[in-house]
């Protein structure tokens, strides 16, 4: 039987990564990231993060691109990039705008985007649900839908991985 969904993680990183490739496992998985040289890499089974092994990337099926119009089969989107923070403590939120206008352009009706990204309270509700809205013309809670998963991925813990949480 053929899965119902496309998922897609935007941000391939030390979060990304991981969850795309429990993912594909059972869904179809675009992974994407606007960095062409990490996908460059990934494509050729090399994470260089060191977290994913390269047998276990090169038997994924992943499909990966720095091409956001690639986006466009996925109706859940799952967006990972970084959100650090400044020299003052504030939140950096331009890597987060940027993914979100980029699912934006490509959203449908019936969607479900999904922030793993750290935020604080508010964010996802009042930052990037309009930004959706304005770069899709359609509405947060009729249209599509959005929320907020925390990171489930602790960075070099190999024995607590995101397959292995209950």
């Amino acid at each position: 039987m053929e899965p119902e969904h496309t998922l897609s993680v935007i941000g391939l990183g030390y979060v990304g990564l991981p969850l795309a490739l429990a993912l594909a496992k059972t869904y179809p998985v675009i992974g994407y990231d606007q960095n062409t040289s990490r996908i460059a890499e990934l494509r050729r089974s090399h994470d260089r993060t060191g977290e994913i092994a390269p047998e276990n990337l090169a038997a994924s099926k992943i499909l990966f691109t720095d091409d956001a119009i690639g986006l466009s089969d996925a109706d859940i989107f799952i967006i990972a990039v970084p959100t650090p923070v400044d020299a003052a403590n504030q939140p950096e939120l331009s890597a987060l705008k940027s993914a979100t206008e980029c699912v934006g352009r490509c959203l449908r009706k019936g969607a479900i985007v999904a922030f793993e990204s750290t935020v604080y309270p508010g964010v996802t509700e009042d930052v990037c649900g309009p930004i959706l809205e304005r770069m899709s013309g359609l509405k947060c809670g009729a249209d599509f839908y959005i929320g907020y998963s925390p990171e489930r991925i602790n960075p070099g813990d190999s024995v607590h991985t995101v397959d292995r949480i209950v």
